[in-house]
């Protein structure tokens, strides 16, 4: 089976698992799960949950044992789209070819919405069906916590990427675009993979290896998304396009041209790959991803 019909029926059976953490509330609260609920189950890859699920499986973890973890990360990310969507940051109308949040709802409702995924992603993690051990389980909530943040994490990312359409800001472009590169993005597909580490209890050497395995494939993801962001179809992305350039962002595209970004992400893709061998064929699905990412088209 390809890798992008095991992504396929991964997401199917995640989808389907959603919706059961999302109960409705009776009372006017139920608007704002409504708008997380719209929001988290609609659509996408499924990339990162796929990555916590599949780095599992190289410690003998099943769907069941790492759906928690892969569920909580999914939120946070959603959360982080839809802040990202508001008219005070990038102000989009589409997100996976339906209206944004805030659009479909309100704006207030929908930073609320982000706001209740955040903080239930860290509720889901301190569920004892997480793991059984609490030390596992807070180690979890400590890397998601890190990964997400503001001291080097993904809102760090974020506020530096905004902190670029600022002309003349003093900083070098190169240096810049790379910080932003491996904290918008980098960090929550570094944490899907650490995390299936953490729930397989890996040896130091298997961490440092999906540490660099997620640092290559985060980085080749946004510069495919700054990439496709100029050559790719409206219709199979399902937002707008092209809002970089308006917006005057720095991207590895903008800097370096498309031919160069795309080698910079051709380079980093095979290193990811290299960093697996020490799991032999285990790892051959994730191989396969790292080179999914880079031909995708959406």
């Amino acid at each position: 089976m390809s890798v992008s019909a095991k992504i396929k029926e991964y997401s199917h059976i995640f989808n389907e698992t959603l919706p059961t953490y999302f109960p409705l509330p009776d009372g006017n609260e139920r608007r704002v799960v409504e708008a997380m609920r719209y929001s988290v189950t609609n659509g996408g890859k499924r990339l990162r949950p796929f990555l916590v699920t599949e780095t599992g499986k190289l410690f003998g973890l099943s769907f069941e044992q790492t759906i928690n973890t892969a569920v909580a990360l999914e939120c946070l990310h959603t959360y982080s789209l839809i802040h990202d969507d508001l008219p005070a940051m990038d102000n989009d109308d589409l997100r996976r070819g339906k209206p944004t949040c805030h659009k479909a709802f309100d704006e207030a409702t929908a930073i609320l919405a982000g706001d209740g995924l955040l903080t239930y992603a860290f509720e889901i993690l301190a569920q004892e069906k997480t793991h059984p051990d609490s030390k596992i389980r807070n180690e979890l909530i400590s890397s998601l916590a890190k990964g997400a943040g503001a001291f080097n994490g993904m809102v760090a990312g974020q506020m530096l990427d905004l902190f670029s359409e600022q002309k003349n800001n003093g900083l070098n472009p190169e240096k810049l675009i790379k910080h932003i590169e491996e904290m918008k993005t980098g960090r929550l597909i570094s944490f899907a993979c650490k995390a299936g580490a953490i729930l397989g209890q890996a040896d130091s050497e298997q961490l440092e290896a999906l540490h660099n395995y997620s640092r290559g494939i985060g980085i080749a993801f946004q510069i495919t998304d700054d990439i496709l962001d100029v050559v790719g179809d409206p219709k199979l992305m399902g937002k707008t396009l092209h809002k970089d350039k308006e917006q005057g962002k720095i991207t590895f595209v903008n800097l370096y041209g498309l031919e160069k970004a795309r080698s910079i992400a051709s380079d980093l893709i095979v290193s990811a790959q290299t960093e697996l061998n020490i799991f032999g064929k285990k790892a051959d699905t994730l191989k396969d991803l790292a080179q999914f990412i880079f031909d995708r088209n959406n």
